[in-house]
């Protein structure tokens, strides 16, 4: 892992879509609290607008998100910045993120913090995200790390295909392939396509334990999404994830206090 990232012998936290159950997901003021509140990572999710702009949204719509509705693969960045992302959750007005946005706040943070960035499919632009992941992650100086332990960034995705684009054209980069159900994190389609970690949900994770030391025996780590129950973290360290992804870093980094 990148230097000073995670505190040794227990998982790191990633803030899910930042400290997303106190702010409105993908806002600035989301991300700028889970670094006060010391989560180890970021997590995001990625879009491409209809003028080639990689956007931190989870859903294909801004209907949830937004006062606005729309597909976002339809809308210029100008048109989503006429919208307000923030009041549905926090009463606080804010505007859309951008990818290059959000890297700029992650490594000018005072301390190691690595980012999670999610691609999105299936998609109206298919591999063009990934290729603009890349590019943008070309222009940070981070897409061709040392090693994948000092990477400041992750791509993941549930795609496979979209996985093995990123392993292909930055093998040192590191990548980690999700799913919902066992079949996407066993050992052989996470081999298939050169990824360095599995991300199962923690549904999964409690069905099948031994999936954490499976993918330890083929040089993974494992990442663990959505935990934000106390008993949930403490089987994921009980098991050795890697990665936690939650809602409330706040949360689970005093909890890990008490994780022996």
């Amino acid at each position: 892992m990148a230097r000073g990232v995670s505190r040794s012998g227990k998982p790191a936290v990633v803030a899910h879509r930042g400290s997303s159950a106190d702010h409105a997901e993908h806002t600035l003021a989301a991300y700028e609290a889970a670094l006060s509140e010391g989560a180890d990572g970021l997590e995001c999710d990625v879009r491409l607008t209809a003028d080639d702009q990689l956007v931190c949204i989870h859903d294909r719509t801004i209907d949830r998100t937004s006062d606005g509705s729309g597909v976002v693969s339809e809308m210029t960045l100008a048109q989503l910045r006429e919208h307000d992302f923030g009041s549905w959750h926090s009463g606080q007005r804010a505007s859309v993120l951008t990818l290059p946005e959000l890297l700029e706040l992650t490594l000018d943070w005072h301390r190691p913090v690595r980012l999670f960035i999610e691609t999105k499919h299936p998609a109206r632009y298919g591999g063009l995200v990934e290729a603009r992941v890349l590019e943008t992650l070309r222009d940070f100086r981070v897409v061709a790390p040392p090693s994948a332990d000092h990477s400041r960034a992750v791509v993941m995705s549930f795609s496979p295909s979209a996985t093995w684009r990123i392993r292909r054209s930055a093998p040192m980069l590191p990548t980690i392939l999700l799913s919902e159900n066992l079949i996407g994190v066993q050992s052989g389609p996470a081999t298939a396509v050169g990824a360095t970690g599995v991300g199962p949900s923690i549904q999964t994770l409690r069905a099948h334990p031994d999936l954490v030391d499976k993918a330890a025996a083929g040089g993974r780590v494992t990442y663990a999404w959505t935990v934000d129950e106390r008993t949930d973290v403490q089987y994921c360290a009980d098991l050795g994830v890697r990665w936690i992804a939650t809602n409330h870093p706040a949360k689970v980094r005093d909890w890990l206090v008490t994780v022996e």
